[in-house]
């Protein structure tokens, strides 16, 4: 699989110039090395829905030959997995079976996100199955649980040596009250007040070697990261994040380091069903990114587009994979991030 991501000339960081793309300058750092990947925005509803029907083991199309490749692949799942529960009072409503499992741990996806605006679509009821349709099916979720004390909780895992400690959080404020996790009470993990969230980094950073965040945030539809995403991944960083990998927006956002955190604020709709209002929103991609000790030393960007047939992702090629690559690096200035680490 590593010689079909490489005929793809892939990313500025190798090196590729082509369609006036320039070469990330090399980041040097000591330590372990492993690779990272995040796909953005992923739910099973409508067209996507049917790609279960037709075979949950090629649901991902070409993304997932990019997450596959990676030492450790994550996905923002934006469905709830359940037949039961009250639908929520809110425009739009996802819901899955338990074949998303099967899609997702086929396209080579390690563990998911559960912070977002959707999880939590048919209550508490479907929470509460969605936790244990992924559990039963052995793909770690993180982001969400019975309890608060669960919902921050890393999760936490050993990669190449490396101990990584993975968190979601939601800063969408869509019922976010209603939502969030309690002492005694189901949900999500909030990061409306930043607190709870800082903490819960912190924590994790005491123990780990690497800290990820995945945040859910943004405006929809905005590819530059608005106050509040730039305010909570300054927050983060300071905390101890040492990679920031969001999702919301449904459009490819800027990345780049905040210092000596990478951030990246959005990488759009890689499997997606539903409205999709503009072109952008058909787009994503995967990021692949080598650590070495904390530091992030190279990427990789795999733009997708999904199919208009069947919503299943397709790597771009040639000219039109490289203006995307061009677009998403032209997108670093609006989002206050510099090339390499700073500080």
């Amino acid at each position: 699989m590593r010689a079909w991501i490489g005929a793809l000339c892939v990313l500025v960081a190798s090196g590729c110039t082509a369609g006036g793309l320039s070469a990330d300058p090399a980041v040097q750092a000591e330590g372990p090395e492993f690779t990272l990947a995040f796909g953005g925005d992923v739910n099973f509803h409508n067209q996507t829905q049917r790609l279960l029907d037709d075979d949950p083991q090629t649901a991902f199309g070409d993304a997932g030959g990019a997450l596959s490749e990676a030492d450790l692949a994550i996905v923002n799942l934006e469905t709830a997995i359940t037949g039961r529960g009250t639908a929520a009072t809110k425009r739009f409503l996802f819901r899955s079976d338990a074949r998303a499992v099967t899609a997702v741990k086929a396209a080579g996806v390690d563990a998911v996100s559960l912070a977002n605006n959707h999880t939590l679509d048919y209550g508490r009821v479907g929470l509460a199955d969605t936790l244990s349709v992924t559990r039963r099916g052995k793909l770690p979720t993180f982001g969400a649980g019975l309890n608060a004390s669960q919902a921050y909780a890393p999760w936490r895992t050993t990669v190449r040596g490396v101990k990584v400690s993975v968190l979601g959080v939601s800063e969408v404020p869509d019922l976010a009250n209603e939502w969030a996790a309690g002492v005694s009470r189901s949900g999500l993990a909030m990061a409306i007040n930043h607190r709870l969230a800082v903490e819960a980094v912190r924590r994790a950073r005491r123990t780990s070697d690497v800290v990820i965040v995945i945040p859910h945030w943004g405006s929809e539809f905005d590819h530059c990261p608005t106050p509040e995403q730039r305010a909570l991944a300054a927050d983060l960083s300071t905390a101890g994040a040492d990679v920031i990998l969001g999702a919301h927006a449904h459009v490819l956002q800027g990345q780049g380091y905040l210092g000596k955190t990478f951030v990246a604020y959005g990488l759009g709709n890689l499997l997606f069903g539903g409205d999709l209002p503009i072109p952008e929103t058909w787009r994503g991609g995967v990021l692949q990114l080598t650590l070495r000790g904390r530091t992030v030393v190279s990427r990789t960007f795999v733009p997708t587009e999904m199919s208009a047939e069947t919503r299943r992702p397709v790597a771009t090629t040639g000219t039109e994979r490289d203006e995307e690559r061009a677009r998403v690096n032209n997108l670093r200035d609006c989002a206050g991030l510099t090339q390499s680490p700073t500080g």
